[in-house]
């Protein structure tokens, strides 16, 4: 079909949700609640780690990042689904669709190559502690940042290019909460070969090889603790490495939940669901992982809210000393 006789769109329609408009109030403070949690849950982390020395590590280094990016991966679709549940309106405009994919692509990823740092870096400091400190330098936890954010953004960057030059016709409506790669090439009318030659590609090679990377860093650690197999040892491993393997088994479940485990062919609505998980959920529960399962940042916690707490008495202190000396002066 040629162009001339194509109809371009301006915008597309997000159905979101599958619930019904009586419950819409429902789900809304629900979901805002879900948002809230994980913005000052992960805004938390960071402050905890900015604040306490003894967590300027390469360990908290990255973790900071990656709570930096969970906010930011919320914040890409949550406030648009919550703004369209309050108003109503389901439109989004093209170029903020466009936009919309290249940042869930790219803090998707970010989120990938973070999880794979931060596992060779529980395996050097299991199985090589003693040259922790020489590896695990300044400069290589710069690089391999470095390296996550640019091979993100190519990535993503691709993919937005690819599809920015595909054509719509009038089929605008996306069966999803959010601007979906999947659902916005299934509309367009231009030939999206090459966007699934690439998907498949590059899109498995940034999924496969930094799970393969945690996969080989843990097989390490595995073995390295069988060697010397004793408590103190599996103990040390599991408060080391607990809280990430956690995060680990929660992304990459959900995420292989929606793309592999499902049947073809499934609904909209049991894919949208699924999408939830690894969207909203997901970087919801970092936080807690993170907080009650290490004991670092539970001790941070604890001395954060302590200097806090004796901080408030000493300005109700103030204040009352400030007003008796009023009194008496009057």
């Amino acid at each position: 079909m040629r162009r001339e006789n194509q109809s371009s769109v301006s915008e597309f329609l997000l159905l979101g949700l599958p619930i019904r408009p009586e419950q819409q109030g429902v789900f809304f403070a629900l979901f805002l609640a879900m948002y809230l949690t994980t913005v000052l849950g992960n805004l938390l982390i960071i402050l905890l780690i900015r604040l306490d020395p003894r967590l300027h590590t390469p360990m908290y280094f990255f973790l900071s990042h990656l709570a930096l990016t969970d906010v930011s991966f919320s914040s890409v679709t949550i406030p648009k689904m919550l703004l369209n549940m309050q108003t109503q309106d389901q439109s989004i405009p093209y170029a903020g669709c466009v936009t919309q994919t290249y940042f869930f692509i790219f803090f998707c990823c970010i989120d990938n190559l973070l999880l794979a740092v931060m596992a060779y870096d529980r395996y050097v400091a299991i199985c090589h502690p003693l040259h922790y400190s020489i590896i695990m330098r300044e400069e290589l936890c710069l690089y391999m940042l470095a390296g996550s954010w640019f091979l993100s953004c190519a990535y993503a960057l691709t993919d937005t290019l690819l599809l920015a030059r595909l054509y719509f016709c009038a089929d605008n409506i996306i069966p999803h909460f959010f601007c979906d790669l999947a659902a916005l090439l299934k509309l367009a009318c231009s030939d999206t070969s090459l966007n699934e030659l690439v998907i498949f590609t590059a899109g498995s090679a940034v999924l496969i090889i930094p799970l393969t990377g945690i996969l080989v860093s843990y097989g390490r650690i595995g073995i390295s603790i069988l060697r010397v197999p004793s408590t103190k040892g599996i103990c040390k491993a599991l408060s080391t490495c607990g809280s990430h393997l956690s995060v680990v088994s929660l992304f990459y479940g959900t995420i292989m939940a929606v793309y592999f485990s499902s049947p073809s062919g499934q609904s909209y609505d049991k894919d949208i669901i699924a999408s939830m998980m690894y969207t909203v959920v997901t970087h919801m529960l970092n936080p807690f992982i993170y907080s009650l399962r290490n004991r670092d940042m539970k001790l941070s916690l604890w001395i954060l809210f302590k200097n806090i707490n004796n901080f408030s008495q000493v300005r109700v202190t103030y204040v009352i000393i400030s007003l008796t000396a009023l009194v008496r002066n009057a």
